[in-house]
């Protein structure tokens, strides 16, 4: 769930459209852009993955992501490689991601060939050839969807275009019900080495309710093969809020995701960004979607993390858990975070490479259209400046609760709490955070509503605009 491509399932096409036709009428500042401190949980995005805003960037700014692609990269940049892989048994309620629900085997295999020729052309562009990678991460949509056949042919020919053998972390993302043995197998062999297991909620209510595909049985009959397997991390994904969530279930989850004993836990607050099915039922004035408030939902998230604190977890971000007792490595998040080129390969997947931010066509015809004419899949870019490259990197920084103001001082020759002086204060006087020369650190009270602190430190052209 962590980074985001942005686009609609086509049974909301007609609703994007109007959204985007009608941004002005319909479309108010949002909590990401805003500081917004909501008590309801309202239509528009809260989690912040990325600065400037999304809504900025612009086909026009094209021409400056080829000058990058066919330029040396920029000195000491690691690189990255995200495969986004759209397929779903069905569309989750709250899902804002470009997947597909209705592709068959035939469809499946042309898109993996036409991703694996997207990496090709990368591949040999001078930016990115004989590159090492850092990370790879499989993304969704649900990577574990795909045949284990498809699978190994898949990673065959990619490894031939830009071997991963040295990279760090290879993530891959599953949703428990399209899980196998054999599948397993699969993933191990091919070079994984973080399986993230997308389980949200233990409640079989809970999850039909919110169109998630799987259900509680199939989480337990696929935990003995995963174990089996002796993944170097696994991780478990929640989600604090979902429609149905009450006090009950939600210690319930928190209790069995201890139980499974997981390296790693991630937690993420109930959100309703514009393109999604409940929040197309909102703002069309359908059945009414019953979302806890946020105050509720931090509770929750700071009940999890003490229980997990006190099962021998300690806090990595404000949304992860890891085992004290072992290595637990977020290499994916902590290279994005810090400013890696990644390229951004599949339908809408977006990278970043020598300062641009970079995002592909959302539609699937025209992906292929492209690709088939030996073309890059590109749609738009943002060329980032020194400072918004700083801001960018501090915000999201911000989010492991702790900032080494020496960092920013070595790589941006910049002192932040000058820099940014008024709004660290105005955070400190709020008791969100607090800072002396050599560190900021978040209080209990900003660690979980981070996200609705980090529009202080934009710049006022990116305030109360639409995120996305």
């Amino acid at each position: 769930m962590l980074f985001i491509r942005w686009s609609f399932f086509n049974p909301l096409e007609n609703f994007n459209n109007f959204v985007m036709e009608n941004n002005l009428n319909v479309i108010q500042a949002e909590p990401a852009t805003a500081k917004l401190d909501l008590k309801e949980t309202e239509v528009g995005s809260v989690f912040v993955s990325n600065y400037p805003p999304y809504s900025f960037w612009k086909f026009d700014y094209l021409p400056r992501a080829f000058e990058a692609l066919n330029a040396p990269p920029k000195r000491n940049a690691t690189l990255g490689l995200y495969l986004h892989i759209p397929f779903c048994r069905k569309r989750c309620k709250f899902c804002y991601f470009r997947v597909y629900t209705d592709k068959n085997s035939n469809e499946i295999q042309a898109y993996l060939d036409a991703l694996a020729k997207e990496v090709q052309i990368y591949s040999a562009m001078p930016a990115i050839k004989n590159r090492p990678l850092k990370f790879v991460y499989f993304g969704g949509g649900t990577p574990s969807y795909i045949s284990a056949k498809h699978l190994q042919q898949f990673a065959k020919t990619l490894k031939a275009a830009i071997p991963w053998d040295g990279a760090e972390e290879v993530t891959f993302e599953c949703e428990p019900g399209t899980l196998s043995q054999t599948k397993l197998e699969v993933i191990r062999e091919i070079g994984v080495t973080r399986l993230s297991l997308g389980i949200e909620n233990f409640n079989d209510a809970i999850l039909e309710e919110n169109g998630r595909a799987h259900l509680s049985e199939e989480i337990y009959r696929t935990l003995p093969w995963i174990n089996a397997l002796q993944f170097e991390q696994l991780n478990i994904d929640l989600i604090a809020g979902m429609v149905g969530e009450t006090w009950e279930t939600w210690r319930d989850s928190v209790r069995k995701t201890i139980d499974i004993d997981p390296d790693s836990i991630t937690i993420y607050q109930m959100e309703l960004p514009y393109n999604t099915v409940y929040s197309k039922s909102l703002l069309e004035g359908q059945a009414p979607v019953h979302v806890a408030d946020w105050d509720t939902k931090r509770a929750w998230h700071a009940y999890a993390f003490e229980q997990f604190a006190a099962a021998g977890y300690e806090s990595s971000s404000a949304y992860t858990m890891v085992k004290k007792n072992k290595t637990c490595k977020f290499v994916y998040r902590d290279a994005v975070w810090q400013g890696t080129d990644m390229q951004g390969t599949g339908v809408a997947s977006f990278g970043h490479l020598s300062g641009l931010h970079i995002q592909n066509v959302a539609g699937w015809d025209e992906y292929f259209a492209m690709l088939n004419a030996n073309k890059l899949p590109l749609s738009r870019a943002y060329p980032t400046t020194e400072k918004e490259r700083l801001t960018r990197e501090m915000i999201l920084q911000l989010k492991t609760g702790k900032l080494k103001t020496d960092y920013f001082h070595h790589k941006f020759n910049t002192d932040i709490l000058s820099e940014f002086g008024a709004a660290y204060q105005r955070l400190r006087d709020e008791g969100m955070l607090s800072f002396n020369h050599n560190e900021v650190t978040l209080t209990p009270q900003g660690f979980l509503r981070v996200d609705l602190l980090l529009s202080t430190f934009y710049d006022p052209k990116y305030r109360n605009a639409r995120y996305t």
